[in-house]
């Protein structure tokens, strides 16, 4: 897709295999509906692509992984049918990574906020830079991180998950996300990650790919149940952002700082 001031996705395929699918905004990568649609199509796109051994999830620029939530979408936001069926866009996200029979492995080279650091734990391996700090906010602005949380406690679990929600206006650094299980590698800078990026997507592209979809299968047991949860999830933060509480912080978020 050509890129526009409302964002793009775009999807490339190598010879050997390896599918990329980078997603940017300008402001700070977050993700408005069509983004997350696109998202969920590309991925699901590469999923059933039988030349795609791999799929890289990744994100323009160097300062953002993702800010979450597309702020000017929420306020928009006048009745819960919309809001459910904004968050449900999230839902999907996660799900395609889920159900998809291809190894994700997600480059996140900045900051992650929000459903940013559910698309990180959405993926089946996460390498990220020492800038990628991340940060759950959600209930800074009167919603909770319903969607993407059985996504990230599964990755760091129950203890690490309750200091994230938390502690919403802080951001816990990259070495804390990879101490806890979110990031499985944190390098140094954005040039050292790219080249750990090539050489862990190669070496997944030359091994079997049946292996590989054995692989996928066990790493997400015990998750069949989730196309309907994270529906049900998306339904309460739906809700929740039409409150007069969250209406307001949003609009004090837009005037500062995220």
């Amino acid at each position: 897709m050509p890129a526009t001031d409302n964002g793009n996705v775009s999807f490339t395929k190598s010879p050997n295999g390896i599918a990329t699918i980078s997603f940017y905004h300008p402001a700070q990568n977050s993700l408005p509906t069509g983004l997350l649609n696109d998202l969920t199509e590309y991925i699901i796109q590469a999923g059933n692509d039988p030349e795609v051994r791999v799929i890289i999830l990744k994100s323009g620029g160097d300062r953002t992984f993702c800010a979450g939530a597309s702020f000017d979408e929420l306020l928009q936001i006048k009745d819960k049918e919309t809001g459910a069926l904004f968050f449900s866009g999230f839902a999907k996200v996660i799900n395609a990574c889920r159900k998809s029979s291809k190894i994700i492995v997600a480059r996140v080279q900045g900051k992650a906020v929000g459903g940013g650091v559910g698309l990180a734990a959405a993926a089946d391996y996460c390498l990220a830079s020492g800038f990628a700090s991340i940060k759950l906010s959600e209930l800074a602005i009167g919603i909770g991180p319903f969607v993407i949380s059985p996504a990230v406690t599964r990755k760091v679990g129950l203890p690490a998950f309750s200091q994230l929600t938390i502690r919403a206006s802080d951001f816990q650094t990259a070495q804390w996300a990879q101490d806890h299980g979110l990031y499985n590698e944190v390098y140094e800078d954005i040039a050292s990650l790219d080249s750990a990026i090539v050489e862990l997507t190669e070496k997944l592209a030359s091994y079997h790919p049946d292996a590989l979809i054995g692989l996928k299968q066990i790493l997400w047991e015990g998750t069949d149940d989730w196309d309907e949860l994270l529906t049900q999830r998306a339904a309460i933060s739906g809700q929740l952002v039409l409150s007069d509480f969250t209406q307001q912080a949003l609009q004090r978020f837009l005037s500062g700082n995220r």
